[in-house]
């Protein structure tokens, strides 16, 4: 008989597993906290941090930066990059479960680009003279837009789509590349799967790190091609990917259909529920579709959008307080001063107790980013005395 958990119930058993609910989204840090949560997206934007960093500090708190970069790129590798659901640190144990995917690359020949005659090449002198960045090979873009790149740039970046060279480091914002075998340790390269079983393993590694998730959300979290989906729903049906089906009343009738970690649905989830900022890229609101199911939350990032048409700002962050998502403030830092460039409540949120769960956000934030004062521009009209009392008790 299939389960069934209420909206409530689901939205909690989420938290807890994307590590905002209780002490044990604490514990072991940034590397555990990788761990839970299967990928951390990457992105070029810096606001704040980098969006890994936000997605750690997030869960932990004032975590040391270098503690953070640590649990991603060290020596010997502890992660690497590539194909989730976007760009994204992986656990260097998922390196065989990719598999799947670095041969749908090799099988089309294409992929941002086509490959250019200077694979072998650029292979070469990475197994000659150890590992590169874009500089070391010639330089990344051509001079153009940010898709025209170099035949260097292209040629490695297919090689690490296809799984010769792998990223498990950077210097600055720059991959450093490496061929695969020196950097990947032999177990991991020694693992051989099929399609089927990297689908399924993964299927169950998404499923646990979002709690309760429909098909169209573990897609979403894998990015998975209608080939690769069709596995997906063989290994929820056949209970392969370990995954127990459930019905969560107050969601939409085509979404109330999902799958929960089993192990997830054995307690109830209790413990303090964090305050923070969430970076637009962070895997608990990164899918719209589903912030909106669980949350009643529409999420945009807007930095990509005209100026003069944003509604809240270039790089929003949701404000998560009381397992809820109660705000939005899009910040900046003008030397120690962290800035609330906009900030707003959402509708239905208690005014004080909301201007409090803001201010505590915007104080912990700034406090991580050694800002010792907070400024706000632009507020809600209703919001403004309210807010400044919240920061300044």
């Amino acid at each position: 008989m299939t389960a069934t958990l209420s909206a409530d119930e689901a939205r909690r058993i989420i938290l807890r597993a994307q590590g905002f609910l209780g002490a044990d989204g604490r514990r072991g840090g940034a590397p555990a906290a990788l761990r839970r949560l299967g990928a951390v997206q990457l992105d070029t934007i810096s606001v704040l941090a980098r969006s890994h960093e936000l997605v750690a500090y997030a869960r932990l708190g004032a975590v040391g930066r270098q503690q953070v970069e640590r649990a991603y790129w060290d020596d010997p590798a502890q992660a690497f990059e590539y194909w989730c659901h976007a760009a994204c640190i992986l656990p260097i144990d998922h390196w065989p479960l990719y598999s799947f995917r670095r041969r749908y690359f090799r099988a089309r020949k294409y992929r941002w680009h086509e490959p250019p005659d200077s694979v072998d090449k650029v292979l070469d002198q990475i197994r000659e003279s150890g590992p590169v960045t874009t500089a070391d090979i010639g330089g990344a873009k051509n001079g153009g837009p940010w898709w025209d790149w170099s035949d260097s740039k292209i040629a490695i970046e297919w090689l690490l789509d296809t799984g010769a060279v792998v990223c498990t480091r950077r210097i600055g914002w720059r991959r450093v590349y490496d061929l695969a075998e020196r950097a990947v340790p032999a177990h991991l390269l020694a693992e051989d799967l099929s399609d089927a079983e990297c689908v399924t393993r993964l299927a169950g590694i998404a499923g646990r790190a979002l709690g309760v998730a429909t098909r169209a959300d573990l897609v979403d979290f894998l990015r998975l091609r209608p080939a690769a989906a069709a596995l997906l729903d063989d290994a929820l049906l056949d209970g392969s990917a370990g995954l127990t089906p459930v019905r969560v009343s107050g969601w939409p009738d085509r979404s109330a259909g999902a799958w929960a970690d089993p192990a997830a649905l054995e307690t109830e989830p209790r413990g303090r529920h964090r305050t923070t900022l969430l970076s637009p890229f962070d895997s608990l609101v990164w899918d719209r579709a589903r912030t909106a199911r669980v949350f009643g939350f529409t999420h945009r990032l807007e930095a990509y959008v005209p100026k003069d048409k944003r509604v809240h700002g270039y790089f929003t962050m949701p404000v998560l307080a009381g397992g809820r998502l109660v705000g939005r403030v899009d910040p900046a830092r003008e030397g120690s001063t962290l800035v609330g460039r906009q900030v707003s409540l959402e509708p239905g949120v208690n005014l004080h107790k909301g201007a409090r769960s803001l201010a505590d956000a915007l104080r912990e934030a700034a406090s991580w980013v050694g800002c010792d004062d907070i400024r706000v521009d632009r507020v809600d009209a209703h919001l403004a005395a309210p807010l400044r009392d919240a920061l300044t008790r």
